[in-house]
């Protein structure tokens, strides 16, 4: 069973998964997450959360956004990640319970493994035809790491509804 309730990840997921595939889209095609995406999770974690959450855990989720905040700007500053990518980790971090973070790690480590083993698999395939002018394709070593962020972020708000508190 997850820390989330199953009530908040209901109210999050609606408005919270188009904003993920667009993230895993324009990450794709343009190699960046756009600062309109993590605005509009934003706005839609101080908005949503203030029906979603108790009040107190709802200001204490702003912690979450400022711890990774700090630490999406050191990813980012030692390569290991782009700034959109920092950006949307910072914006996405209220939306997870504390009491979640090993379930989300190992989530976050099976995102990863699978969207690059399958990024990698269509670049090499002919479905990249359908697709032939994204930026992901030709990039060399660069992955898009926003589809792999953006779909941890979905998964872990469906599985918050089926096993959340």
């Amino acid at each position: 069973m997850l820390s989330i309730s199953a009530l908040a990840a209901t109210w999050f997921l609606p408005f919270v998964l188009p904003v993920c595939l667009y993230v895993c889209f324009t990450d794709m095609r343009e190699l960046r997450i756009t600062n309109q995406a993590n605005l509009a999770l934003l706005v839609i974690f101080v908005i949503v959360g203030l029906i979603a959450l108790p009040f107190d855990a709802y200001l204490w989720r702003y912690s979450h956004f400022a711890v990774a905040l700090v630490a999406g700007m050191a990813l980012n500053a030692g390569g290991a990640m782009g700034a959109g990518d920092a950006k949307f980790l910072a914006v996405a971090a209220p939306f997870i319970h504390l009491g979640d973070l090993r379930f989300l790690m190992a989530l976050l480590a099976a995102s990863l493994i699978g969207a690059f083993i399958t990024h990698r698999l269509i670049k090499h395939s002919p479905l990249r035809k359908l697709a032939p002018t994204w930026k992901s394709w030709t990039s060399g070593k660069r992955f898009p790491m926003g589809m792999a962020l953006g779909a941890t972020l979905a998964a872990y708000l469906v599985f918050g509804i089926l096993y959340g508190s």
